[in-house]
């Protein structure tokens, strides 16, 4: 086990997260996911699947576990509309106590940023922790309704922080 660090700025190989640059809005959450080895077990090998995105109502191609430099659409339906977030897995962590991977967006994502899920353990308690920089996608149409976009982040990042339970 180990790091596959690339150039994440979220950093999730870190329990601690250093001072970013400010042409971001910053975001970290940690929550409590459950407690012993078997809930620490499920979390980790959920979060490496992209778990927390898919039990909060998103699409990705397939169940393959994250890899550094991979490139995917990941999707949401709402209603009839289908948003395409194409993202890159720019970072993956996997220690004896911490899990986790971060993804950068591309161009037509519906924000320009980077976002990590980690989950680490801490005595008994499995945590979920949950980081992001984001500001208006470089797409002019998705620019217009960053307002409406950051309106929505906070409804999915309730779900992010629910999914591993």
């Amino acid at each position: 086990m180990g790091s596959d660090e690339g150039t994440a700025r979220t950093d999730p190989a870190s329990a601690v997260w250093g001072p970013t640059a400010p042409a971001h809005r910053r975001y970290e959450r940690r929550s409590a996911v459950g407690t012993g080895e078997a809930a620490w077990e499920r979390a980790s090998r959920s979060v490496l699947r992209w778990g927390v995105k898919t039990r909060s109502g998103f699409s990705v191609p397939d169940d393959v576990e994250v890899q550094p430099g991979r490139r995917l659409e990941v999707r949401f339906r709402i209603g009839p509309v289908v948003v395409r977030e194409p993202v890159e897995v720019v970072a993956v962590v996997r220690t004896d106590d911490r899990v986790g991977f971060a993804y950068r967006t591309l161009p037509g994502h519906p924000v320009d940023g980077e976002e990590s899920f980690i989950v680490s353990r801490d005595g008994d308690t499995v945590w979920l922790t949950l980081r992001s920089l984001t500001r208006p996608s470089t797409t002019r149409a998705w620019a217009l309704v960053f307002p409406v976009l950051r309106a929505a982040q906070v409804v999915v990042r309730w779900r992010y922080r629910r999914a591993l339970r």
